[in-house]
């Protein structure tokens, strides 16, 4: 064991896929970084950003084999000891590589080592010799007198003289040095802020309430149907916390839900958010990053890569949409961006708010037993009232294209009265499948256990799992007849059989296909907010959050696949999609109707839903779940492998299964994921299942070290989910 003293051993994290952190001297000079600032340092012949995350005495390794660290990469320090700690913990608790979620809660410039903090925004203010230059006129200096004259309405921001040409920053200094500008700290710009609507009762409770209790570590959910009101609710609790000169953090699931948000946080609070998510450029989220970090951000707004954002005055969390699946990551670091954020509250004592018009059945259950304080608004802030449901049972209506005859009409009712329709239907393309009405062969993808999805606009199949496009074939590849046809329907297809009925008509399409290009989406939902008569046809993009006063109808086309899914949420969330989707319609003076299109209108849990509403829906789903001793009544993690070859991934469980230990919770498997075959790779699992969290995690402790060990393990890729959401 090698032994420095004075705890001058420095515990390093890097990013590589090991369950452990490395020891390292202090530079060779004798600089000695503190917990939190990056390094680099040598690791096999390469040299790592790393994140120094304690000081010790002494090492397991000898001392001739400690290296010393070769660079301190910053003057400060990056990440708090609170973020360390639950940093720490999300590694023993997701059971992942501590390196990897270390370094993955910094924005990606910080992962390399040229990357380097960016300047504290600064603005440019014109001095009164400045304005004494000015009134003098342009004289024989018109350039600079140019560039006097962009600042006498006031102080702007320094990057934004780059458009007064290449060679600004030297006109810069030139006016400086004459006394003529300073170049200052970045002044929040001044903005015209509009005063909430009157809170009703409900609200005003919810508030109070949450109020209250601000001075500590409470988890809220508040429950409120489409409509109800809950973002008001955040806008007073933010207003409040800004008051109290506290920081405060939003996370949405969906990207194409900021720009709405930043709109409303302006005009309401007179505040630009910081906003955080992975489709921002590199300077962009290191900028947001840094004003967190920094505290000249108040309020960061972003989606789950936001969650490990430091904020050193933090001092309130909300989760909008706390149900949505996106808070959940399916691949590497597998974390629950819900449950981290109820962490990193707990450990700050600071109180979070989890928003949901649909709540998880996990939140519906923590808050009927008092793990969490439950907040109802059940009716709508502006006392509109809820949409009334239509049901068509699809084996009594004939569908051309998916639309049954009674739905076209009604759309074509709504467009006579200039409303506006949202058509719903959460399958992108023109049809999920190409066959041969000869021999019945159907296009599928030689990567995927899934069928390619025929895209007409742009004459490809697509696979929507990994990504493959092929050319549509003329003949049936087959048997060479010319026999091909679509079967299903995609949002394109929709789209198509819409623009034939009603034509003239503005029909606005929303799938990643069509909003990919940069501010497509934008410009639709603005169309939309005119309030022109027109039809939306989308996926699920179309379902969270938007507010669209003239929609009086909605179409749910075809939900019931979910009814024949293996996954035990499938219900869960099918039934949380249709109230959502629903809840979009009758949100003003106008009365809403939704109509959904089902082959299976008796089913007992879709007549919940529709007679008695989300929360008996979820009751009925709790029950069946605790029959079962599922989550939330039970507890589960998964250890999941794939390979090229099935034979490897079987062989690679059967071993790790084998050394199972023995306790309160057991092992099962192999399984075949629900999709086996993805992009090549064959997927499976081992399911664990427990009564007890502590119990099923203390006997995967024990099991983890000997699986890494096994020899099979080197053939396959591999990780643990801990509570999984997808099979």
């Amino acid at each position: 064991m090698g032994v420095v003293g004075e705890e001058r051993i420095l515990v390093v994290a890097l990013a590589v896929p090991l369950p452990h952190l490395f020891d390292y001297l202090p530079l060779r000079g004798g600089a000695s970084p503190q917990r939190g600032q990056r390094v680099l340092a040598p690791l096999g012949g390469r040299r790592l950003v790393g994140v120094v995350v304690a000081k010790k005495a002494t090492s397991e390794l000898p001392q001739g084999r400690l290296l010393h660290l070769e660079k301190i990469l910053d003057d400060v320090v990056l990440l708090d000891d609170k973020l360390l700690e639950l940093l720490d913990w999300c590694a023993r608790y997701y059971k992942h590589a501590p390196g990897e979620i270390l370094l993955g809660a910094l924005p990606p410039a910080l992962r390399q080592a040229t990357g380097s903090l960016p300047e504290p925004p600064t603005q440019l203010r014109l001095t009164d010799a400045g304005l004494q230059r000015l009134a003098e006129g342009a004289g024989r200096a018109p350039a600079q007198f140019a560039f006097l004259k962009r600042l006498k309405k006031g102080p702007r921001p320094f990057e934004s003289m780059s458009e007064m040409g290449p060679r600004w920053r030297a006109t810069v200094k030139r006016l400086a040095a004459r006394g003529w500008l300073i170049q200052e700290s970045l002044q929040p710009a001044a903005t015209e802020t509009k005063p909430g609507p009157e809170l009703t009762n409900e609200q005003q409770k919810a508030f109070a309430a949450i109020s209250s209790a601000a001075d500590g570590f409470y988890c809220h959910l508040l429950d409120g149907v489409t409509g109800s009101g809950k973002t008001e609710v955040y806008m007073r609790l933010l207003a409040r916390t800004f008051d109290r000169e506290r920081q405060a953090l939003v996370l949405v699931p969906e990207i194409g839900l900021t720009p709405q948000l930043i709109r409303r946080f302006r005009q309401r609070l007179g505040i630009e958010p910081a906003v955080i998510h992975s489709h921002l450029s590199g300077a962009e989220r290191l900028a947001a990053w840094e004003n967190a970090r920094t505290g000249r951000a108040r309020l960061v707004l972003g989606t789950r890569s936001a969650l490990f954002t430091p904020m050193p005055q933090l001092g309130l969390i909300i989760l909008d949409e706390e149900h949505d699946g996106s808070f959940k990551q399916h691949d590497g670091f597998r974390h629950s961006a819900r449950d981290v954020a109820i962490k990193r509250a707990a450990e700050l004592n600071i109180p979070v708010v989890l928003g949901s018009a649909t709540p998880s059945l996990e939140s519906i259950h923590n808050a009927a037993t008092g793990r969490y304080i439950w907040h109802r608004l059940r009716r709508r802030a502006n006392r509109a009232s809820l949409p009334v449901w239509r049901v068509l049972d699809m084996a009594q209506h004939a569908a051309i294209h998916g639309l049954a005859q009674t739905t076209v009409q009604s759309i074509g009712k709504a467009l006579q009265r200039d409303e506006q329709v949202m058509v719903f239907l959460n399958r992108r393309g023109y049809a999920p499948v190409l066959m041969c009405q000869q021999c019945s062969w159907h296009a599928e993808c030689d990567r995927c256990d899934a069928h390619l999805t025929w895209h007409r606009s742009m004459e490809k199949l697509c696979c929507h799992h990994c990504g493959r496009q092929l050319g549509v074939p003329q003949y049936c590849p087959e048997c060479r007849a010319d026999a091909l046809c679509p079967a299903g329907e995609g949002t394109q297809q929709i789209e198509e059989e819409l623009e034939r009925h009603f034509q003239g008509a503005s029909i606005l399409r929303f799938d990643r296909d069509k909003t990919s290009i940069k501010g497509a989406m934008d410009r639709q939902i603005e169309q939309v907010r005119r309030g022109e008569p027109c039809i939306m046809v989308g996926t699920q993009m179309l379902a969270k959050g938007h507010h669209f006063p003239n929609v009086t109808l909605v179409v749910i086309v075809n939900v019931d696949q979910a009814l024949y899914s293996a996954d035990f949420r499938a219900l869960e969330h099918l039934g949380q999609l249709a109230q959502q989707v629903a809840g979009r319609a009758g949100r003003a003076e106008k009365a809403g109707t939704v109509i959904l299109q089902t082959m299976h209108p008796e089913n007992q849990a879709i007549q919940l839903l529709l007679q008695q509403g989300y929360e008996a829906f979820a009751r009925f789903m709790l029950n069946e779940r605790q029959a079962a001793g599922l989550p939330p009544y039970g507890y589960q993690a998964m250890l999941r492998a794939d390979a090229h070859q099935r034979e490897q991934v079987q062989d690679f469980l059967s071993d790790a299964l084998a050394l199972w230990p023995p306790g309160e919770a057991t092992a099962c498997g192999p399984v075949p994921a629900i999709m086996e075959r993805r992009g090549g790779r064959l997927r499976m699992y081992l399911m664990v299942q427990g009564g007890s969290r502590s119990g099923l995690h203390q006997q995967m402790d024990a099991w983890l070290g000997q699986v890494r060990s096994l020899p099979s393990a080197r053939k396959v890729r591999w990780g643990v989910d801990i509570d999984p959401q997808e099979l």
